[in-house]
């Protein structure tokens, strides 16, 4: 005889997952911002919220429009990450304007954020810009203060310290400058560059750790920055040092550049599904 009683299955216990927030803009390509972010966050094993701080139509060859999220609902979203989901480690991106930024920076000290890496994204691989002119000096006086860790690019770096920064020399002023400025750490990351060798170099205001590599030639690079900043922060968010997870980070992005799917018709995405022993300890 049938039955339309329904059981109900027993609870089950899950795991605890470290938690990580990223607070940046959405690509609709799904190769960087927060597309980029959640499906690393995911890569490590992070439990991934997210702020989305503005919308962009984007795809492998460029940006086509950038769209600002209005300032009352990013503080939502970062209010109701924070009382229910609060996260261990948190990176930002893309913040667009200088509104914005000064936003998200009063969110840092108001919530006593600790563990927050600073990826001060100002303009796309492609070229198209994602932060504003006139927001740039609020990077540097704002969130550079407040971050354990910043992550510029060359170009970045020039940006931020006001001067070139091309050669080995010149990233190791940059990051000792960068820290001068506030941040707990700086990786200056040298792939935009064009020698055939690749450095990145870390600097934490008393140990400076650097990785050499040969240059990986390929077109699919799109989100190596927003990959590698999220990396970083999921693996402070399971409690690594940092150094440990730059390393990580770094070898996860060569792979994933390495493994790329070769997806559309420009700038592709990297692999976000590569498989690094280094990455998962």
């Amino acid at each position: 005889m049938s039955s339309n009683r329904v059981t109900t299955p027993p609870t089950m216990s899950l795991p605890s997952l470290p938690i990580a927030l990223t607070i940046a803009g959405s690509d609709s390509g799904g190769g960087a911002g927060i597309q980029a972010d959640l499906k690393t966050f995911h890569a490590f094993g992070a439990f991934g919220t997210s702020v989305v701080t503005a919308v962009t139509a984007q795809n492998t060859m460029g940006v086509r429009a950038v769209h600002p999220i209005p300032l009352e609902i990013v503080r939502a979203q970062i209010e109701a990450v924070m009382e229910d989901l609060p996260p261990v480690a948190v990176k930002s991106g893309m913040l667009a304007t200088q509104a914005l930024v000064e936003t998200v920076a009063q969110a840092i000290l108001e919530w006593e954020i600790g563990d927050y890496v600073l990826d001060p994204v100002m303009v796309a691989g492609s070229g198209d810009r994602l932060l504003d002119r006139d927001a740039e000096a609020s990077v540097a006086r704002k969130l550079v203060p407040l971050a354990s860790l910043v992550t510029p690019n060359l170009h970045e770096a020039e940006i931020l310290v006001g001067r070139p920064v091309r050669t080995e020399k010149q990233m190791r002023e940059a990051a000792r400058f960068l820290v001068q400025m506030g941040a707990g750490a700086a990786l200056v990351k040298g792939g935009h560059g064009e020698e055939e060798e690749v450095v990145d170099l870390l600097w934490d205001g008393t140990e400076e750790r650097v990785w050499k590599r040969r240059r990986i030639r390929s077109r699919n690079t799109h989100g190596t920055g927003c990959t590698l900043s999220a990396a970083v922060a999921a693996g402070i968010s399971s409690g690594m040092d940092l150094p440990d997870a730059v390393d990580r980070a770094l070898g996860f992005v060569a792979e994933a550049i390495l493994s790329a799917p070769g997806l559309g018709q420009g700038q592709g995405p990297l692999n976000h599904f590569a498989q690094v022993a280094s990455a998962r300890g």
